[in-house]
């Protein structure tokens, strides 16, 4: 086949399985909001269950409302019937996918929600499948055609299921108000996790930071910059930070500099930052002003030097 000839299927395919996206948001109904309640009234977890392709979806929509603020774990049907059948008790609920909504594996587990009286929301393409007929809450998948073009290679219909899933975990996350900050406590590896990282997570504090007093001698603020090894030391007064002395306020004095004191030398009224601030954002600050370091500051009250953050800190942690 030629290139042309891939690209064609590829369109294709994408266009097919969109279209069935199309027709499963006009098909939505009031059986959404009630999914969306049912889950919320729940006092446990949600169970997620799913078959072969579906079970593949069903893994990925618990992964996906677990780190949204709704715990939720997968369970496998097969699994179930041996044992895992006790990992659902009063208080959960359970969503189960099918596309057929007559896959046999799922009985036991079905049965055991109808026993035990645990809600039981079911997915599937069929109103009048089993799943459906015996589910408490029923999302109906429309009829849309495969993207294989002989339609018995899920495609399609695992496509919407993915979607409807992202769509309850969405509207679960926004009833919850599930703010980046709770994103950030799921997700505090990797990529999301560095760029949620705000500057308290990163700073230096206590002894760690590089202070001196204003009317302290120049020799000791040297011996100081050399002792943190930051290449640089905020100067305060009565405990709030006034001043800060750089390398280049230090070429500025060169002449007759051990004879004066902090406050002669030091740049007044430094830029700083707040603890509660985005890690990204203080790169950002540094990237632009052309500088490596950041005191960090309360939002409100007095300039007390609380942290110090530099751009190595930020770097280290993936941010830059």
């Amino acid at each position: 086949m030629s290139t042309d000839t891939f690209l064609d299927i590829a369109r294709r395919v994408i266009a097919v399985e969109a279209e069935g996206l199309a027709q499963l948001a006009a098909g939505l109904d009031d059986s959404f909001a009630r999914a969306v309640d049912t889950i919320l009234s729940a006092k446990g977890r949600v169970i997620v269950s799913g078959m072969g392709k579906s079970g593949h979806i069903a893994r990925k929509m618990a992964a996906t409302f677990a780190s949204t603020g709704t715990p939720a774990h997968f369970v496998h049907p097969a699994e179930a019937s041996h044992g895992d059948l006790g990992m659902m008790a009063a208080g959960d609920v359970v969503l189960v996918l099918s596309n057929s909504g007559e896959t046999p594996e799922l009985a036991d587990l079905v049965a055991y929600t109808r026993r035990f009286r645990i809600p039981l929301i079911g997915v599937a393409s069929n109103p009048d499948s089993t799943l459906l007929r015996q589910s408490d809450v029923a999302l109906v998948l429309p009829k849309a055609p495969e993207a294989c073009g002989t339609g018995i290679v899920p495609t399609t219909s695992t496509t919407m299921t993915l979607a409807l899933g992202d769509a309850l975990a969405v509207a679960l996350m926004e009833h919850r108000e599930f703010s980046p900050q709770n994103f950030r406590d799921f997700h505090p590896g990797g990529k999301l996790g560095a760029r949620l990282s705000k500057v308290g997570d990163l700073m230096h504090r206590g002894t760690e930071l590089p202070l001196i007093a204003e009317d302290a001698a120049m020799g000791d603020a040297l011996l100081e910059i050399s002792q943190k090894g930051f290449g640089v030391v905020g100067v305060t007064r009565d405990g709030l930070l006034t001043g800060v002395i750089t390398d280049g306020d230090l070429r500025r004095h060169m002449d007759g500099l051990l004879g004066l004191a902090a406050g002669d030398v030091m740049t007044r009224d430094p830029l700083t930052i707040t603890p509660d601030a985005l890690a990204e954002e203080a790169v950002a600050v540094m990237n632009a002003r052309k500088i490596t370091c950041l005191f960090v500051v309360p939002e409100d009250g007095p300039k007390a030097p609380a942290g110090f953050l530099h751009i190595h800190d930020c770097l280290r942690a993936g941010i830059g």
